[in-house]
């Protein structure tokens, strides 16, 4: 895997061949979604509205396809097993832990299942799609809790760390890799690979108010980053900087997949986060794709970019997966 620095373009994707749909979920973002954003101010009494809103929506969307659920449910949330249908129970094999994005703070099993379904279908493996507790009645760290109590279960339940993915998009980004130090802090092995959609890697949003895309970002504005983290992270008005992942001992992370718009502003943190794990000397690479908005490929899976992208973060799961069951027999 090839790293990138901050600064450098990444690796670029789909650079002239935008979808009709891609345009429409684009202006969609443009004309609405971040207008929207700018203007209701996020704080304790209105989550719990958008939330609502938001699930609400996406009950209107059909179910998935082709995938066996189980929901099994531990202490104070609940998590989803996702399987291609007919599959195995057993995790041995293989598993995807999932940590939805949502600001720490909306969406859930529901929004998220169509992207689970598509990776499991697309892995063959089983994808646990974790549930976690939001704000505003938890902080992030208690989200951070119930993920690393997540993969204590699935270690217990017979997973293998060498053949269990952590991947997350956008505050799920932030969980996969906080959860992954978190888990090598306390003395358990470390997971087979990291993928980031799109992922809040930098707590401090005053880092990035000189970076280009704050004013390119078609879908998130920096404020409603300010409002999550302030309610969420900030305790007196201060940001303790080790809750960032980026600013974490990174040296023990298996190898890394980011995969960003090109234009969103949280291509910052998959910047600097690649330029971070490479002086640690984790394997990593960034991806960049052009015209894409934050988390196309959760927000919208069915995209032919967000499939592209998906089958991309399938063939790295994969490859993890098999390498740590060579490891395992060699």
């Amino acid at each position: 895997m090839t790293a990138t620095r901050v600064g450098e373009p990444g690796n670029v994707m789909n650079p002239d061949n935008l979808s009709a749909s891609a345009r429409l979920v684009l202006a969609a973002c443009l004309g609405v979604v971040r207008p929207a954003l700018r203007a209701a101010p996020i704080t304790r009494a209105t989550i719990p509205i958008g939330a609502l809103a938001i699930d609400t929506l996406a009950r209107l969307r059909p179910e998935p396809q082709g995938i066996d659920r189980e929901q099994v449910s531990l202490n104070g949330f609940r998590m989803e097993i996702v399987r291609p249908a007919g599959a195995a129970r057993a995790l041995r094999h293989g598993a995807l832990l999932y940590m939805h994005g949502g600001g720490f703070a909306v969406c859930g099993l529901r929004t998220h299942r169509p992207v689970a379904a598509s990776l499991a279908r697309r892995t063959g493996l089983p994808v646990i799609n974790v549930d976690y507790r939001q704000l505003p009645s938890k902080r992030i760290t208690n989200s951070v809790d119930d993920c690393l109590t997540a993969y204590r279960w699935l270690l217990r339940h017979g997973a293998d760390a060498s053949r269990i993915v952590f991947a997350g998009d956008s505050a799920g980004g932030y969980l996969t890799f906080a959860t992954a130090l978190r888990a090598i802090e306390v003395g358990l092995p470390a997971p087979a690979g990291l993928v980031g959609l799109s992922p809040l890697l930098d707590l401090d949003y005053a880092a990035k108010r000189s970076h280009v895309n704050v004013g390119r970002d078609p879908y998130i504005p920096l404020l409603a980053l300010q409002a999550v983290v302030r309610i969420g992270a900030e305790i007196d008005g201060k940001l303790d900087p080790l809750l960032s992942p980026v600013n974490g001992i990174l040296a023990g992370l298996p190898p890394v997949l980011l995969i960003a718009a090109e234009d969103e502003v949280l291509r910052y943190d998959c910047e600097l986060m690649a330029q971070r794990l490479t002086a640690a000397g984790v394997p990593n690479a960034v991806e960049l794709w052009r015209g894409q908005v934050h988390a196309f490929m959760s927000i919208a899976p069915n995209l032919p970019e967000s499939r592209a992208a998906l089958a991309r973060v399938s063939r790295f799961v994969r490859a993890r997966i098999e390498e740590g069951q060579q490891a395992r027999t060699a």
